[in-house]
């Protein structure tokens, strides 16, 4: 096998767990408490969001004033958090307690990176095995969540690490952008369907080095291939 990924770098909501209809729950509460109703819309432009950014989306696609975005914001934690703690809430996405158990056998350092927050982070660790992760990083411990690289980078000087010898996995082309930004080659995963010319940046360039349609089409030998052929279409998906 080729030279293995210095490190793997996963994205949480949308990728690894499927919390996205816990997240709905609470967004559709927080619009009823302002007397509006939570559209798919407003769903699709919200996704790969952090709260900071996600809730001036979600509050001006209501119609309501910005004024309101602090208790919004609060709201949505605070209930999101009590969701999360649900018995049985936390539900791992299709391939990824396998390629978990993978990445950790074959010893190359990990790390969560989410732009949700630590009090939504740890329920999640807590499910899916904190042994599967060298370091995590949550949205409140960066200046700036994704789109920025600030998350990633964080990540990869946490474990010592070159982010250019780094696969990022993300489900969302803002998370994707964010993997981009910081120099790591990055794998899209989608787990909602990408808007139209999806994959491309405004000025038309790429932002992943590949596409798959499942964590189950993710194993070693694509991630150490992406590594050392950055930009190359790699097994079972298509160069962006």
């Amino acid at each position: 096998m080729s030279d293995l990924p210095a490190a793997v770098l996963f994205d949480m909501d949308g990728l690894l767990v499927d919390t996205e209809p816990l997240w709905t729950i609470a967004e559709h509460e927080a619009a009823a408490r302002l007397g509006r109703e939570f559209t798919p819309a407003m769903k699709e432009a919200m996704i790969g969001h952090g709260i900071d950014t996600a809730v001036p989306i979600m509050v001006a696609m209501l119609g309501c004033p910005a004024s309101e975005e602090p208790a919004v914001a609060d709201f949505l934690i605070r209930r999101s958090s009590e969701l999360f703690r649900e018995p049985g809430a936390i539900v791992p996405q299709p391939g990824a307690a396998e390629l978990l158990a993978v990445v950790a056998a074959a010893g190359v350092p990990t790390a969560l990176v989410s732009s949700s927050y630590r009090a939504l982070v740890d329920p999640v660790v807590a499910v899916l095995g904190a042994r599967h992760f060298t370091v995590t990083v949550a949205g409140d411990e960066v200046a700036r969540r994704k789109p920025y690289p600030d998350p990633y980078l964080a990540a990869a000087r946490l474990l010592g690490v070159d982010p250019a010898a780094c696969v990022v996995l993300e489900d969302s082309l803002t998370g994707a952008a964010a993997g981009m930004a910081a120099g790591c080659v990055t794998v899209l995963v989608p787990s909602m369907p990408l808007p139209a010319g999806g994959g491309s940046t405004a000025a038309g360039g790429p932002v992943s080095h590949g596409r798959v349609a499942s964590l189950h089409d993710v194993d070693l030998e694509t991630l150490a291939a992406l590594i050392q052929h950055r930009g190359a279409t790699p097994p079972g998906g298509a160069s962006e």
